[in-house]
This record gives structure tokens, sequence and C-alpha cells, in this order.
């Protein structure tokens, strides 16, 4: 199961990469919070629609009140306060820093399953280490890192998603991928609506123009696959190869760019390109050694 779960993030990240190259142009005209809040609840009604089309009900009708708990907490860490803090951080930072922390993430998830899964982590990992985020550094044409309060809640932020992959690691030892992700986003919307309210956006909501709300259409089947995706894949590879994976997206969007948009792939994104594929394609191979027995799921689960 362990390379079908490497072929799954794959497709995570092709999804990710394809996904924030058209939000690119959807989210311009849209306020982030409103924007990520009605995507997220109609996915997880879709979710839930599978659920139950698939019989899978049980699953979700058989959590426990801890397992209840769980998914509120990732909710609530995974799926409302980082994309608050993270959007802000973008306002009143430059997008290549806020972008080269965000997608340091696995540096920190590394450390934190470490300590929390006892995943172990090879000394190999320090060359495709640095690869990765040499190879984000030249593909986001960085040339400063200027830390400023927007640098902080996207580095905030990103500690948030760095703790909610590694509990969802371990709670999908108890709970099916697809209820783990209909938690993640249904919970996660119930906080943001709630900031959304405390800020008095819900106006905003209603007066949705068809544009707005066509763009917002177009990013639902995007999410609902690469939530799909990315917890079933999580299920049986380690968090930290998973999230090391999805910096394939970078690329992906930037081949999207140069193709559709005419922009230019300069020498030295070329070489972020080539150092990245390297750095992922050496975790694959040298890091993700040890086969993940399928992970033991409770008697609620059959």
């Amino acid at each position: 199961m362990k390379n079908q779960g490497v072929i799954l993030i794959l497709f995570t990240a092709l999804i990710s990469g394809t996904s924030i190259f058209i939000n690119k142009f959807g989210v311009s005209n849209i306020d982030s919070t409103i924007f990520t809040f009605l995507k997220n609840i109609i996915v997880a009604f879709f979710l839930l629609a599978i659920i139950l089309g698939f019989k899978e009900f049980k699953n979700l009708k058989e959590l426990n009140k801890q397992q209840w708990l769980w998914l509120i907490f990732i909710g609530f860490i995974g799926g409302s306060v980082p994309f608050v803090l993270f959007f802000k951080g973008l306002q009143i930072s430059n997008g290549p820093i806020g972008s080269f922390i965000h997608k340091s993430m696995f540096i920190l998830v590394a450390l934190l399953a470490t300590i929390f899964l006892k995943e172990q982590i090879s000394k190999k990992l320090v060359i495709p280490a640095f690869l990765l985020l040499a190879g984000n550094f030249l593909l986001l044409k960085m040339n400063s890192f200027e830390l400023n309060i927007g640098a902080l809640l996207i580095l905030i932020a990103t500690v948030f998603w760095a703790v909610e992959n590694v509990i969802s690691k371990h709670v999908l030892k108890t709970i099916e991928p697809k209820v783990l992700a209909f938690g993640r986003l249904f919970f996660g919307g119930i906080f943001i609506m709630i900031y959304i309210l405390l800020t008095s956006r819900f106006n905003m909501i209603l007066t949705l123009t068809f544009q707005q709300i066509s763009w917002i259409l177009i990013s639902v089947p995007f999410l609902l696959l690469y939530v799909i995706t990315w917890y079933t894949g999580l299920k049986y590879v380690k968090v930290t190869t998973a999230t090391s994976i999805l910096l394939l997206g970078s690329p992906i969007t930037l081949l999207l760019s140069s193709i559709f948009l005419n922009i230019s792939v300069t020498l030295m994104q070329a070489i972020g390109i080539l150092f990245t594929l390297i750095g992922i394609l050496s975790i694959i191979l040298f890091i993700e050694k040890k086969t993940y027995s399928e992970p033991t799921i409770s008697t609620a689960y059959p």
C-alpha cells in the first residue's frame, strides 16, 4: 500500500499546483476568507454525500467522543485559524517570503513526526531537504529575506498546518480518510463562519456576483480531489515524505503559468525545478524505505 500512497500524494501535488494556478484568477476578485469558507463548506457536504452514497455512514455514526474532538480540533488548527493568519500575512508581506516559509513546512513536520510519531528520520534527509529548500528559493526568485509581522503570521499558520498534518497522520489509524477530510472542512468552515460574523463580513456573501460564485464552484472539484487523495495517501506513507512531495506543486504552477500566460521560466527557476524534482525523488527512493503496515482501524470500522 505504500506505493499506492506515494502515487496518491503525487496526484495531490498535481492537483495542488493546478488549483493554485486556477485560484489566482478567482480569488483576486473576492475576499479570501469568504472564498475559503464557501468552497470548504461546499466540499464538506459533497464529502458527506459521498460517505452516504458509498454506504459508509457507519464510519461517521460510530465515531466516539474522543474521535469527534479530534475532528473538531483538526478543523480548528488546520481548516480555519491558519487560513485567516496566512491570508492576512500575505496582505502585509511580499509573496515570495510567505511562499518560502509555507513551502518549508516539511522541515517542521519532520521534527514533529520524529518526536510525536516516532518516525525515523535518516541523516540522508539532509541533502534532499537542502535541495528542496534551494529549489524553492530559486523558483520564487528570492533576492532577500526580510522578516516582518506578515512573515510572522505566515510562520504561525505554517506551524498550525504542520501540527495538523502530524495529528492527522496519527488520527488516520482509527478514522477513515474521507471522514477525516469531512471533519476538517466542516468544522473548519464553522470556525471560519464565526470569524466572518465577528468581523461583519457576512453581507459580502449575500452580495457575491455570478462570476464570483462561478470561480468558487470551479475550485470545488479541485479541493474535493485534493483532500480525498491527500488523506488517503497520508494513511500509508510517512507524513514527512507526504509533505515533501507536495512541494512538486510549485513547479507545476510555474509551468502552467509559462504555458498559458506566456510567463518565461528563467534559468535559475529551471535549476530550482531540477533541485525540487531530485529532492523529492531522493526522499521517495531513499527515505521512504520502511513500508508502513496498513494502519489498524478500530472495531468501529470493520
